[in-house]
């Protein structure tokens, strides 16, 4: 059984847990800096109330919402938690007003965000400030 809750309690140490049993790079005290500028967040946890998975949305304060930083432990994956965090995303954003979502991702991802979520493809652009000339 999994819950999920929009804009619940989540410590530091549980998205560093989160983002290193999703393979990633976690950073102490990312998640305090980035909280502030989220119109909320979708926590997903087992029954033993360990995170599980989790989406942040972040926002311009108007129309436009972004999907950032989807996770699903390792062993969750597979099992439909990720599609789930999206769409109470999608919900809240929409219940918050917000006339657009953007997502981006890699492009092994196409699938899960065009055909489970239902995001369409646009044109857009991105600049990449670490690399750019």
């Amino acid at each position: 059984m999994i819950s999920y809750e929009w804009r619940g309690d989540l410590a530091d140490a549980e998205m560093l847990d989160l983002v290193q049993s999703h393979g990633g790079d976690p950073v102490a005290g990312w998640w305090p800096r980035v909280r502030e500028h989220s119109l909320g967040w979708v926590t997903a946890r087992d029954a033993e109330g360990v995170l599980v998975g989790f989406v942040n949305v972040a926002w311009d304060g108007g129309d436009h919402a972004f999907l950032l930083d989807p996770k699903t432990r390792s062993r969750f994956q597979r099992r439909g938690i990720g599609t789930a965090l999206v769409g109470h995303a999608v919900d809240r954003a929409r219940e918050a007003g917000c006339e657009w979502l953007h997502v981006d991702f890699d492009d092994h991802l196409a699938p899960f965000y065009f055909d489970a979520c239902g995001f369409r493809s646009t044109p857009a652009g991105l600049i990449h400030l670490h690399h750019a000339e």
